[in-house]
């Protein structure tokens, strides 16, 4: 791994393949809840960084698959640092919504 290797984001297209690869996964979008009605992925919940400590609520076991991402790819880093820290053992920050070339649904 290289030194700048940190600040590549990682590729959403890729990390909803592996999510809709990878049975029994939950896709976690990290942005606030104005910002997933304007636009989220679909299939995936709402659950704001600020909120995280409410991820028992939709992620009952710690061995679950989650997938993340927000905006740009930064909160859901900050956000699969944090579920690592409260034991989630599968989590991958699968980038940001702002180079994501699938379908967005609208609430």
């Amino acid at each position: 791994m290289g030194f700048f290797d940190f600040l590549k984001l990682p590729d959403i297209q890729q990390g909803v393949r592996e999510y809709g690869d990878t049975p029994g996964a939950v896709l976690l979008d990290v942005r606030t809840a104005e910002e997933y009605r304007e636009g989220h992925i679909p299939g995936s919940r709402n659950l704001p960084l600020d909120e995280l400590e409410r991820v028992q609520k939709i992620v009952q076991q710690q061995d679950t698959p989650v997938f993340l991402y927000c905006y740009s790819g930064a909160r859901s880093r900050q956000a699969a640092g944090i579920l690592r820290n409260m034991g989630y053992t599968h989590v991958k920050n699968a980038g940001g919504i702002a180079t994501y070339r699938g379908k967005v649904e609208r609430i």
